[in-house]
């Protein structure tokens, strides 16, 4: 029987049967991350070079942006490439990497859309202390905890399932490595046991997020709704229309392809609600936050026609890159 010491790759989920639709997967895929790319890119410079952006909104922006581009490339480069070559395979080194990168981007984005959303609670519910609350420091070290902690929690699932021994062969299930797929092959109770008390404490950790979300957006309408005038409150709720539905699109993916009832379950299913959380949050952030955001439509517009200025006002690099975030400079100074 193999074990995880002597398996020397592991087989993932073909994206189709035939041919054709291997190479169509592969043109899709290509499409899907090259718009992603662009569109995130396209934010990133626009965040760093348009100082209308160099808030601490724009800044978790930048943040939110960075995971974006961290999931993407993680897991369809690697379904791309066993589209065109006509293979299902990738290397246990392989695997247990790609399994690190795509735990740590998106525990990461999860908790830096927890942070978002107390920008959008402070800005609302407690305007007059936004610049005490969000200031220099503080954006930085929570952006800093987000990263960190997504870090731990892609570490310690990873060191955890990748020493599991495995019996149960080595194909997953899957079109890239997860941690549940990579669980049914082992054969060590009490290491399957170890990795499900992470996944719990995990789940914990996820859940009082969440309630912190619901809890501060109800204090955010309640607050909106005493606004008397009605321009008012269209405005206040247009500043968290794109937040809450870049966290909409993201916990209802994730969480239907993890809780689906096991009587649908299906490998087709399995494998369009893999790639509707895995992939399509990615590429549609940008234009969410885009399509609602003046201000970002306007510095992105300037960039493309180039009319945003894009040296400093002492004259050196390319961008303000110093002054990207002001607050951030005296606080990294």
């Amino acid at each position: 029987m193999p074990n995880s010491s002597s398996m020397a790759q592991f087989l993932l989920l073909a994206l189709a049967d035939r041919r054709e639709l291997q190479l169509l997967h592969f043109w899709l895929f290509l499409a899907i991350s090259l718009a992603a790319l662009l569109a995130n890119g396209l934010i990133l410079s626009a965040v760093a070079c348009d100082h209308h952006l160099h808030t601490p909104m724009g800044f978790f922006l930048l943040n939110l942006s960075l995971t974006d581009l961290g999931c993407i490339c993680t897991t369809v480069p690697k379904a791309m490439h066993n589209s065109l070559q006509n293979t299902t395979t990738i290397s246990y080194m392989g695997c247990a990497a790609q399994l690190f990168f795509f735990l740590f981007f998106i525990s990461s984005e999860y908790f830096l859309l927890t942070i978002m959303c107390y920008d959008r609670y402070v800005a609302i519910c407690k305007p007059l202390h936004y610049g005490t609350l969000l200031g220099s420091r503080a954006c930085a070290h929570m952006a800093a905890a987000a990263w960190a902690t997504g870090f731990l929690n892609a570490l310690l699932h990873t060191a955890s399932t990748f020493s599991l021994p495995l019996c149960q062969g080595s194909a997953l299930g899957q079109f890239f490595c997860e941690v549940p797929p990579i669980l049914k092959l082992s054969c060590s109770h009490s290491g399957y046991l170890r990795e499900i008390g992470l996944i719990v404490v995990g789940v914990c950790l996820v859940f009082g997020c969440f309630v912190y979300i619901v809890f501060s957006y109800v204090q955010i309408f309640r607050a909106v709704l005493r606004i008397p005038s009605q321009q008012g409150r269209h405005k206040a709720f247009s500043t968290c229309l794109p937040h809450l539905a870049v966290l909409s699109l993201f916990l209802s993916t994730a969480t239907f392809s993890n809780l689906k009832p096991p009587s649908i379950s299906s490998p087709s299913l399995d494998l369009a609600l893999s790639v509707l959380y895995s992939v399509v949050p990615p590429s549609l952030n940008p234009l969410i936050y885009s399509l609602r955001n003046q201000e970002l439509k306007d510095a992105i517009r300037k960039m493309m026609t180039g009319s945003l200025p894009l040296r400093s006002q002492s004259g050196g690099g390319a961008c303000d890159c110093h002054g990207i975030f002001p607050f951030l400079s005296h606080t990294l100074g």
